[in-house]
């Protein structure tokens, strides 16, 4: 029974895209759901009807969902309950609700393996790797996908080639574009055996082409992409489609262009009440509109926030993180019954020959001993487990009240310490201009006194002087100008659009900053710093104020190392940064370093999560190394770092230049 039920879902899921969305495919469903003589056929009329809608009409795909799992239910029809919980997870994951896609996708996976159906849940499977990808756990992500192709390769059924599409995906967003490119060609010539192209695929080549520096083929598959979408009417296809090329066409600098598409996409999405790509669309418009029209840009962006609360708020991000325990928790559980059932076929293998009375006695024993054993052991965990409830519930609530606080003090941080360096760049110049102005006064007096001795060579002389005090006056406040207007520049709120910039100058500019901004807050602060720039890189193509942000933010951190450790060392200790630049292939490497106390290997994988830091509580919010990360990965670049106790750290940048 079990064979022939899944024989007639693959031939709905093959009908249901081939003829995406048509009234033929959906006249002849209903026709079947209303003659189904039997609870059976009911259901599965449904489950395909589910399939069938969940590409354009995703409300309507849930309903049919839900009835065929409620009747399954009330029948025990354990096959029907497994599938219905299984599409209705990837229907609520394209939607955009999370939680609700973990909850079904992990309760179809615990039916399929508490009765021996692993063989039905692959929907399941595909559904939370897919939820994965969205929350960016791409390693999660992946461990599902490998075990749903697993069970779907035997078949080579159309649904493998959903498994290399995410996949590819998953590798995309862990920046192995190879990997990438390889499962998504997979996908395509699996497609190909069902004389069908998906447009999702295109997308991901399309994103990979941006990340590699193609932007023309870039836009030749997201253009690929939308036409199949258009064409087979898969609105949650073309929604992401106009949403990917509008911005393609934002990161191009075309603004008209990307507005439309965005519009595009935003109404697309509201068809399918598809939150994710309205998050999207939104947020592109409010961005495009921002230089143009504020009223539109505010209006934007409150639909923005509005849908970007409704899928990542804190109550949506606390039901995932518990969703996600209760399914480890699971797992560990069914892993300790397999190794408790290998033990046991192990020793009645051993105790056979001592015979059937001595055996049973043997087995009474220790299934007792087992009982008394795993009472314990529960009634700890549960102990234990209350215990970190509690904990959990108070350091959330600690968390959303010192959320916004901690982000503005990362601001107000950062922005404190370029003041402190620009007024000690500035005073320079200053010095310069009122020490000439009060001997160019001086020299005038002097001029009145050759006057009046009729000396006119002398008055010519000391003319000659007050010119040059002028000019000089003159250089230093043009430069204490330059100094200013390159300050407002770099300090100034970032507007994303890159330009040619000179990497070293921005460096040394940042380091100076830096040493004198700390050195304005504590006089006691002391420390070398030493510069290694290859000469040529020249210009490279960024967003100077974002990576400023990120130099800035490594070199206080370096400050900061060497200054801990110059405190509690005993030995003779010269704490030095050193900031170099070099240029290797088509990339540049910025290496900031020091001789501090290094980073301990058990917290150099957390250094990147935001709010995490090792600063005394009041001196560090944790989200500097976190925006850094991600501002280098908007610029196509790696941050990695290296570290050894009581030797130092060095943060190396890999920035591409084109």
């Amino acid at each position: 029974m079990i064979k022939t039920f899944t024989l007639t879902i693959l031939l709905a899921f093959i009908f249901s895209i081939g003829f995406a969305q048509t009234k033929e495919a959906t006249d002849s469903l209903q026709h079947q759901l209303a003659i189904a003589k039997d609870d059976t056929s009911r259901i599965k009329a449904q489950i395909a009807l589910c399939l069938l809608y969940r590409l354009g009409n995703t409300d309507s795909s849930l309903i049919y969902g839900e009835q065929a799992f409620q009747s399954a239910q009330q029948i025990n029809y354990l096959s029907g309950q497994i599938l219905a919980l299984s599409f209705m997870c990837i229907v609520t994951e394209q939607q955009g609700n999370l939680p609700k896609s973990l909850e079904l996708g992990f309760k179809a996976l615990q039916l399929a393996e508490e009765h021996h159906l692993e063989s039905l849940a692959g929907g399941a499977l595909d559904g939370i790797g897919e939820a994965y990808i969205i929350l960016k756990d791409y390693p999660k992500a992946l461990t599902y996908l490998r075990t749903y192709i697993s069970i779907v390769e035997p078949t080579n059924d159309e649904g493998l080639a959903y498994a290399f599409f995410d996949m590819g995906v998953a590798f995309d967003g862990m920046n192995q574009f190879d990997s990438a490119n390889l499962y998504e060609e997979k996908a395509i010539k699996t497609f190909q055996k069902y004389n069908r192209e998906e447009p999702l695929v295109y997308q991901t080549l399309g994103d990979v082409a941006v990340k590699s520096g193609k932007p023309g083929e870039a836009l030749n598959f997201y253009q690929k992409s939308l036409q199949i979408a258009l064409k087979n009417n898969e609105r949650r296809a073309s929604a992401t489609a106009y949403n990917k090329i509008a911005a393609f066409y934002k990161k191009q600098n075309q603004p008209d262009s990307a507005i439309d598409y965005a519009g595009k996409g935003l109404e697309e999405s509201k068809l399918i009440s598809q939150k994710k790509t309205i998050l999207d669309a939104a947020a592109l418009l409010s961005e495009l509109y921002e230089q143009k029209d504020t009223k539109e840009s505010l209006r934007y962006l409150k639909v923005a926030d509005a849908y970007k609360d409704t899928l990542f708020g804190a109550a949506n991000i606390e039901a995932i993180q518990t969703l996600v325990a209760q399914e480890e928790e699971h797992q560990k559980e069914i892993a300790v019954a397999k190794i408790s059932y290998q033990n046991k076929m192990k020793q009645y293998a051993l105790f056979a020959g001592l015979g059937i009375l001595f055996l049973i006695a043997i087995i009474l024993y220790r299934n007792n001993r087992q009982k008394q054993k795993a009472n314990i052991f529960l009634q700890q965990q549960k102990e234990e487990i209350d215990i970190q409830k509690n904990r959990a519930e108070k350091t959330l609530n600690e968390l959303k009240l010192t959320q916004s606080q901690l982000i503005q003090s990362e601001k107000m941080a950062s922005l404190g310490e370029l003041t402190a360096g620009i007024a000690h760049e500035i005073q320079n110049p200053l010095n310069f201009v009122n020490n000439f102005s009060e001997v160019s006064n001086e020299l005038i007096d002097e001029i009145n006194e050759a006057i009046e001795k009729g000396d006119s060579e002398e008055v010519k002389i000391i003319l000659n002087d007050v010119r040059q005090n002028l000019e000089k006056i003159n250089h230093h406040g043009k430069r204490a100008d330059a100094i200013v207007k390159g300050m407002l520049q770099h300090s100034r709120t970032s507007t994303g659009i890159k330009e040619p910039t000179d990497i070293n100058a921005l460096c040394d500019e940042y380091l100076r900053l830096s040493y004198h901004g700390l050195r304005a807050k504590d006089k006691s602060f002391n420390a070398d710093f030493k510069t290694d720039f290859d000469n040529s890189i020249g210009k490279i193509n960024i967003v100077p104020q974002d990576i400023g942000r990120v130099l800035l933010n490594l070199i206080n951190n370096a400050f900061y190392a060497v200054n801990e450790r110059q405190k509690i060392t005993k030995e003779k200790y010269q704490p030095t940064v050193f900031l170099s630049s070099k240029k290797t292939g088509d990339k540049v490497i910025l290496t900031v370093k020091d001789n501090g106390n290094g980073i301990p290997k058990k917290i150099v994988d957390k250094i990147f999560q935001p709010f995490f830091t090792t600063k005394p509580t009041g001196e560090g919010t944790g989200l500097g190394l976190s925006l850094s990360y991600d501002i280098i990965k908007a610029h196509g670049g790696e941050i990695k770092v290296e570290s050894k106790e009581a030797e130092g750290t060095e943060f190396i940048i890999l920035l591409p230049i084109i």
